[in-house]
């Protein structure tokens, strides 16, 4: 099975911006983006609050994004660290849903 992949509006236009400060990570991020396309839970690739939504390092990276029945949609593309702190995974915009 194919996935069609949708890049939603903030996580298109933070890969605008790449393209001016880093082409080559841009360039990184597109391949790891058009490879979900056929394997949409790659190794690398974890669950972030659901198993639907997942979180991919690419280089200085993270991409953040939805599988769902045909399609995956890009709901974020940001540089540096997580934007998860350690240990505060229930303060996250996806929550796990456990009572840690």
């Amino acid at each position: 099975m194919t996935y069609e992949i949708i890049w939603e509006p903030r996580a298109a236009n933070a890969a605008a911006r790449l393209l001016k400060d880093d082409p080559t990570g841009l360039s990184a991020v597109y391949e790891a983006v058009d490879a979900l396309a056929t394997q949409p839970r790659p190794t690398g690739s974890v669950p972030y609050g659901s198993h639907d939504v997942r979180r991919l390092h690419v280089g200085d990276y993270r991409v953040l994004y939805m599988v769902e029945d045909d399609t995956i949609r890009i709901l974020v593309t940001s540089p540096g660290p997580d934007t998860v702190t350690t240990g505060s995974r229930n303060s996250s915009r996806f929550p796990t849903g456990s009572s840690e």
